[in-house]
């Protein structure tokens, strides 16, 4: 369990927990503080309670969904139930699995997404549990950037999120902004996802771009049909690209020089 637990905080996993602002005793909120054109969408997971000895299986429905169309009727307060009853079988909650998701253009297809998560236990050492302020909000903070490439013979400008958890000192760090929690911390608590954007963009991944005064230059490579494109020292020979809306230009993110 140690490990696991090790694992999932420094960021190898996906999981989300909430706090409850109503004041029920079986309840808690679970939201989000995110940058414009952000929403998550949330699957509270749930197992038999200690001390059943019942089952259920992934037929019975045991999982919530929250957000579910994030795009159209999308919610940052989210209340979650800590106890459900299913078939009969008293069942709390273990975990919530978070997709956070953002646009960068009008297409449906111009959008993506990271992971990250909550974990509930019945006990938790001290080391790995979330902490409440006096209002009874606990905050999961993160940053998100965006990382760019390109793809297909024309270059079209493609991004990727990834997000990272950022600590009590302020750092980024390589782990998944995750949280801990047990079950008896959250009834009438809030949980609030806190993540901000990170102020530049960088290249999805290795020697494909040259950084420039006003912004990133595409190196050609072997010549335009050449998807990969690595400079491979030759810093001087560059293509253009396709944006998202279609405008074919020579510098990211500003287009023209």
């Amino acid at each position: 369990m140690k490990q696991v637990l090790k694992a999932l905080l420094s960021g190898g996993c996906i999981v989300l927990t909430a706090g409850c602002a109503t004041g029920k005793s079986e309840s808690f909120t679970f939201t989000a503080d995110l940058p414009p054109n952000f929403a998550y969408y949330a699957i509270a997971k749930y197992a038999p309670a200690k001390g059943q000895t019942c089952t259920v299986t992934l037929d019975d429905n045991p999982y919530l969904g929250f957000n579910r169309e994030w795009r159209t009727e999308y919610a940052p307060e989210s209340e979650v139930p800590i106890y459900r009853t299913v078939k009969g079988c008293r069942l709390a909650i273990y975990r919530i699995d978070l997709e956070i998701n953002a646009t960068y253009g009008k297409t449906r297809g111009d959008f993506s997404g990271d992971t990250t998560a909550v974990i509930v236990r019945e006990q938790l050492e001290e080391q790995y549990k979330g902490a409440f302020d006096d209002t009874g909000e606990s905050a999961i903070n993160g940053q998100c950037q965006w990382l760019f490439r390109t793809v297909g013979p024309k270059r079209y400008i493609r991004k990727l999120l990834d997000c990272k958890k950022i600590d009590d000192q302020g750092m980024v760090t390589k782990g998944r902004p995750v949280g801990a929690y047990t079950l008896d911390q959250l009834p009438g608590k809030t949980v609030k996802l806190k993540i901000k954007l990170a102020n530049e963009e960088q290249p999805g991944w290795g020697d494909t771009w040259v950084k420039v005064p006003n912004g990133w230059k595409r190196c050609i490579g072997e010549g335009p049909e050449d998807q990969r494109g690595y400079c491979n020292g030759n810093y001087k020979d560059f293509s253009s690209f396709k944006m998202p809306d279609g405008r074919s230009c020579t510098i990211y993110p500003g287009c023209t020089e």
